[in-house]
C-alpha cells in the first residue's frame, strides 16, 4: 500500500474560490441553461445529466477568476465560460464512449444511458454551441485560442488511442497527452477570461503557462488518486486507469526501474489486458516500490514553482491563484 496517505481538500481555498466567482457563475448557469435549450429533449438530458453532476465547474470558474483578476466580468467573460464548459462537457461525453466508462462523477455515464451514439451527438451538438459562444464575444483572438484548444484536445484523444496499452510511451510523451487532453483547455481558460478583461498579450500569455501547469498539476494528482484513493466522490471509482488499461504517470516511472517480474505484471495486465483478482493491489505496491507516486508528485511539486514564477507580478487574487497550485498537489500529499 502506497504511503502517499489523502488528505481533506483546504476548505478555505474552495470556499474563497466559489465566493469570489459565484456572481459571475449564476450568469454562466443562465446563459448555459438558455443555450441548451432545443426542439429535441434528448439533447437538454444528456447535456444536462453531466453538466449539473457535481462536477467542480473549475475550467468555466477559472474564465472568471482570470476576468476578475484583470479586470470584471463581462458579457465576453460569461460566453467563453459557457463555451469552455461545453467544450470540457463534449470530450467527456466522447471520452466516457472511447473508454466504455460506464460511470461518471458517481453516476452512470451518457452512454450507459442513452447510447454511444446519442452520447456522441450531443458531445458533437455542444462543440457546435461552444463556437456559438465564442463568436458572440466578437473577440477574433479569444476565438482562434479556444478553437486551437478544441482542436489540440481532440489529437491528444485520438494520440492516447494510438499509444494506449504502449509501453514505450516516456515521460515526455505522456506528458504531451496530458497537456493536450486537460492542460491546454485550462490554460485557454486562463488565458481568454484575460483578455476580455483587459490584460496585454504578455499577462494573458503568463496567464496559458500558469493554467497549463495548474492543469498538469491537476492530471498528475487524478493519476495518482485513482490507485491511492478509497474515496469515490471525486466520481471516478478508484482503479478505473488501471481497469482500462491506461498507462498514466506514475506507471511510466515505475516501469523504467522495474524488475522482470514486475515488467512481466505490467504487460499482463496492461498490453494484454489480461487481468485477475490482485492485480490491482500488485501493481499499486508496484508503482509504489518502484517510486512512481513519489516521483511524479516531485514532478508536480516542480510545475508549482514555474507556475508561482508567472503569476509573480500578478496584483489581485494572487494568494488564491497559488492556493489553487497548491490545493491541487495536496489532495494526496
Amino acid at each position: 500500500m502506497t504511503h502517499l496517505a489523502l488528505q481533506e481538500n483546504n476548505p478555505d481555498i474552495n470556499d474563497q474560490l466559489q465566493l469570489l466567482v459565484a456572481d459571475g457563475m449564476s450568469q454562466v448557469d443562465r446563459l448555459i441553461d438558455e443555450y441548451l435549450k432545443s426542439d429535441i429533449p434528448l439533447i437538454e438530458q444528456i447535456a444536462k445529466h453531466i453538466i449539473y453532476s457535481g462536477g467542480k465547474r473549475l475550467r468555466p470558474s477559472l474564465v472568471v477568476l482570470a476576468s476578475l483578476t484583470y479586470g470584471d466580468v463581462s458579457a465576453a467573460t460569461v460566453a467563453l465560460a459557457a463555451a469552455v464548459e461545453f467544450i470540457h462537457t463534449a470530450t467527456l461525453l466522447h471520452d466516457d464512449v472511447i473508454d466504455e466508462s460506464d460511470m461518471r462523477r458517481g453516476k452512470n455515464s451518457a452512454h450507459k444511458i442513452w447510447g454511444n451514439t446519442a452520447a456522441i451527438l450531443v458531445g458533437d451538438y455542444l462543440f457546435a454551441r461552444a463556437f456559438e459562444l465564442m463568436v458572440k464575444t466578437g473577440n477574433l483572438h479569444v476565438l482562434d485560442i479556444l478553437s486551437k484548444t478544441s482542436a489540440i484536445i481532440t489529437a491528444g484523444e485520438v494520440r492516447q488511442l494510438v499509444e494506449s496499452h504502449s509501453l514505450d510511451l516516456t515521460v515526455e510523451s505522456c506528458l504531451e497527452i496530458m497537456g493536450a487532453k486537460t492542460s491546454a483547455l485550462f490554460g485557454a481558460a486562463c488565458q481568454a477570461g484575460s483578455l476580455v478583461a483587459g490584460a496585454s498579450i504578455e499577462q494573458a500569455q503568463s496567464m496559458y503557462t500558469y493554467g497549463y501547469n495548474l492543469g498538469l498539476i491537476f492530471q498528475i494528482s487524478d493519476d495518482i488518486l485513482d490507485y491511492c484513493s478509497q474515496d469515490t466522490s471525486r466520481g471516478k471509482v478508484p482503479g478505473d486507469d488501471f481497469r482500462e488499461g491506461k498507462i498514466t504517470l506514475p506507471l511510466v516511472y515505475a516501469y523504467r526501474d522495474a524488475s522482470d517480474d514486475d515488467r512481466e505484471l505490467i504487460h499482463r495486465t496492461f498490453v494484454e489486458s489480461d487481468q485477475c483478482a490482485g492485480d490491482f493491489e500488485a501493481v499499486r505496491t508496484m508503482i509504489n516500490r518502484n517510486q512512481g507516486f513519489e516521483t511524479s508528485r516531485q514532478l508536480a511539486e516542480n510545475l508549482i514553482v514555474l507556475a508561482k514564477q508567472e503569476i509573480r507580478l500578478v496584483d489581485r487574487n494572487k494568494d488564491l491563484l497559488v492556493g489553487l497550485l497548491d490545493e491541487c498537489l495536496n489532495r494526496y500529499k
